[in-house]
C-alpha cells in the first residue's frame, strides 16, 4: 500500500529543512521526493541496512538525506506503516556534489554543524571515498565517460566492507524509445538545476550488471518507472558478507 496520508506527512517532514535553503531548494525537494518512486520503495522494501554510515555521490542539495532523516524520525515516533520495513538509522550522512550552488543550498538547509549531515563540493572521479556501509549514486553515473565509470565503481567496491551496499539507478540503453525519453527528461532536469547540458555515457543494462559482477558485487535489478514510459533500473549491489 502507498499510504497517501503518511506519504504527505513524510514529504512535509523531509522537505522542512529546505525552506531555509530558499524557494528553489524547497520546491525542488518537494517535486523530486514526491514524484520519484525510488525514494518510497527504498523505505517500503527495506533495501538499506538497519543502520550504517552513508555516502551519496552526486548528492545535489541532499534531498535523499532529508528523506532518510524524516523517515527515521517518524518511525521512532511510532508514525510508520505496518506493512513497511523499519526505517533505517543513519549513523552518518556524507555527500559530495560537483556543483557549488547545490552544496550552498544544502548548507542553508542543514546548517554547517549538523550532527549527521556533511555535504561538500567534490568530483566523484577525484575524491577519496573513505569507508562507508552504504554508497549511493542516483542518476549520475552516465555523466562521465566509460573509463571514469569503471574507476569510480572499482573504488566504490574498495570502500565497502563485507555486507556493504552500493545502490544506483541507470537507464537501460538497450530499451529503445523509453531510454531516449529518459535522456530527454534527464537533460531537462539538469538544465532546470542550472547545469550545462551534458554528454551522456550510457550502457545496456546487461553491460552494467556484468561490470558490477566482475568487481565482486551480487547484483539485483528492479525497474523503477511506476507506469512512466521510461527505462530506469535500480541496481542493488551487495558485497558478499
Amino acid at each position: 500500500m502507498n499510504h497517501p496520508d503518511f506519504l504527505k506527512t513524510l514529504l512535509d517532514e523531509a522537505t522542512r529543512p529546505f525552506r531555509g535553503g530558499g524557494r528553489f531548494a524547497y520546491h525542488y525537494a518537494r517535486g523530486k521526493l514526491s514524484s520519484d518512486c525510488i525514494f518510497r520503495e527504498l523505505l517500503r522494501q527495506g533495501i538499506f541496512p538497519a543502520e550504517g554510515h552513508y555516502l551519496d555521490l552526486g548528492c545535489g542539495q541532499g534531498s535523499l538525506f532529508g528523506w532518510l532523516l524524516a523517515a527515521r524520525k517518524l518511525y521512532e515516533q511510532g508514525n510508520w506503516p505496518d506493512d513497511w520495513a523499519p526505517a533505517p538509522k543513519a549513523l552518518s550522512l556524507r555527500g559530495y556534489e560537483l556543483m557549488q550552488r547545490d552544496v550552498d543550498r544544502a548548507a542553508r538547509a542543514f546548517g554547517t554543524r549538523h550532527p549527521l549531515v556533511d555535504i561538500r563540493q567534490g568530483d566523484m572521479c577525484r575524491i577519496d571515498f573513505g569507508r562507508a556501509d552504504v554508497i549511493t549514486i542516483l542518476d549520475a553515473l552516465h555523466y562521465f565517460d566509460h573509463a571514469g565509470q569503471q574507476d569510480v565503481l572499482a573504488r566504490i567496491r574498495a570502500a565497502l566492507p563485507p555486507g556493504g551496499l552500493f545502490l544506483t539507478r541507470v537507464g537501460d540503453a538497450s530499451a529503445g524509445l523509453p531510454y531516449h525519453l529518459c535522456n530527454w527528461v534527464d537533460h531537462a532536469v539538469t538544465f532546470v538545476r542550472g547545469h550545462r547540458l551534458p554528454r551522456l555515457y550510457c550502457r545496456p543494462l546487461s553491460e552494467w550488471v556484468a561490470i558490477l559482477e566482475a568487481l565482486g558485487f551480487v547484483v539485483g535489478t528492479m525497474e523503477m518507472n511506476e507506469g512512466k514510459p521510461f527505462a530506469n533500473v535500480m541496481l542493488i549491489c551487495r558485497v558478499p558478507a
